[in-house]
């Protein structure tokens, strides 16, 4: 009997209870999987096109890292009501995007293309400084392509932390930006080619 209860066998009980006690400790419970969340990884970029007039949407989608641009048709007089959606696999990021809307910004750039865009967000990427993200907008086309010897472009950039955002449009070229930032880094990047 005390051999059982010698020092050695306690501290040898001891030593196992406290390593399967770190053990367990160190496993994190549901509640906290959030952090676990990987930086934001984005694949394809969608933008959904719907014609105000025939109510027809189109989607575009680009593959981040694929090269190629899609090409969007645009009609010039008409106006198109544009939603934008990101993806991780097969998984839809777009709600991450929200969700963080403080850290995140849309920049539109259009080469060659004279168009007015509109941001028409929502409350659910709406920042808190009152600036949209640019999830959705208005677009009504002038002219989709201002010079038909170049290539007409949109070049849409989401932006993660920038220091500041404004919403207002720029003239770049033969086009115009709408939105520009500073800091931060970029997310993703797409290159859509515009026709009509």
């Amino acid at each position: 009997m005390n051999k059982l209860f010698n020092t050695k066998n306690i501290i040898r009980l001891l030593a196992i209870l406290l390593i399967t006690f770190s053990i367990v400790s160190c496993q994190r419970d549901n509640a906290s999987e959030e952090d676990d969340l990987p930086q934001e990884d984005l694949t394809n970029i969608i933008l959904l096109v719907k014609d105000v007039a025939t109510q027809v949407t189109v989607p575009y989608n680009y593959s981040v890292g694929a090269g190629g641009a899609q090409s969007i048709k645009l009609d010039d007089g008409k106006t198109y009501e544009v939603e934008v959606q990101f993806k991780n696999g097969n998984e839809d990021a777009t709600q991450e995007i929200k969700d963080a809307k403080d850290e995140h910004f849309l920049v539109y750039n259009f080469p060659n293309a004279d168009l007015t865009l509109t941001r028409t967000d929502d409350a659910s990427s709406t920042r808190a400084d009152g600036k949209h993200v640019g999830l959705k907008t208005r677009w009504v086309v002038n002219k989709a392509v201002k010079n038909s010897a170049a290539q007409s472009q949109l070049i849409l950039t989401l932006y993660h932390e920038p220091a500041s955002v404004s919403e207002a449009s720029s003239v770049s070229g033969n086009g115009v930006v709408y939105g520009a930032q500073t800091g931060g880094e970029t997310d993703a990047q797409a290159t859509y080619t515009i026709t009509n």
